[in-house]
């Protein structure tokens, strides 16, 4: 159960001349949820969205089941790398599911074809077994009764859940969430948290950018926090919010807590 599922050494990112990653080293494990929190513009999504190559590093490597994410060696040396080809980084993602603060649910379609889109385009499953473990996924997320509606039908945080089954249906083995409530109505989001729970306790690995505290403190094996693009502090949730080290962990949770 400790083996890595995600690691990363050395992640540096700019964007023009402001560097938003400052070098961030972490290793996730199988089963494990970590919880990234910080201020607006501390580099969390960022960081999420160069796990799955939807940014490009500038220097540092990632690695997700022990293969390199978006690079290759180019050449006998395994210092210089080259990019992979796009079919390669979709078919890394294929293991990577992403949940966004925006649904970005087909609006013509229902919330099983939602959910059956990745299955059947990417993977090639045939449409009656996609539709059959959409449909169980949507089960599982409290959408049973919702399968057959269009997003407009929705409430946000239906929506958003259909996003999780969604990212579920490819079978990931690492989800990545970034802030997935924030775009919610205050009281749609205890729904997306429940759900989010419910996962962790399945023993899905998760990554969770969140302003949410209390769902941190609760679920998170480990909580991270950056600040202006540097990792300050990490521990568990009893260590980390009971007994912060850093004098800049202390005043943020003064803030928010």
């Amino acid at each position: 159960m400790n083996d890595i599922v995600l690691k990363a050494r050395g992640v540096r990112k700019r964007f023009g001349d402001t560097e938003v990653l400052k070098g961030i080293d972490l290793d996730v494990t199988t089963g494990e949820v970590l919880c990234v929190i910080g201020p607006s513009g501390s580099g969390k999504s960022t960081l999420l969205r160069c796990f799955n190559h939807l940014e490009k590093i500038d220097a540092g490597r990632i690695w997700v089941d022990g293969e390199l994410v978006g690079y290759e060696p180019h050449g006998t040396s395994t210092e210089v790398l080259r990019e992979r080809r796009p079919r390669e980084i979709r078919q890394q993602r294929e293991r990577i599911g992403m949940v966004f603060q925006r649904f970005h649910l087909f609006p013509h379609r229902t919330a099983v074809q939602n959910v059956m889109e990745g299955p059947l385009v990417v993977k090639g499953s045939p449409r009656a077994e996609a539709e059959r473990r959409a449909r169980e996924l949507l089960d599982r997320v409290g959408l049973a009764d919702r399968a057959d509606h269009y997003p407009a039908q929705l409430s946000g945080g239906q929506q958003q859940r259909v996003a999780i089954a969604r990212a579920l249906a490819m079978e990931p083995t690492l989800m990545l969430f970034d802030e997935p409530t924030s775009a919610l109505d205050p009281e749609l989001v205890g729904e997306v948290l429940g759900v989010m729970r419910d996962l962790a306790r399945s023993g899905m690995t998760m990554i969770v950018v969140t302003h949410e505290m209390g769902f941190a403190r609760e679920v998170a094996d480990r909580v991270l926090f950056l600040d202006q693009g540097a990792a300050v502090e990490e521990g568990s949730p009893d260590r980390f919010f009971g007994d912060p080290q850093q004098d800049r962990t202390r005043a943020f949770l003064s803030t928010v807590l």
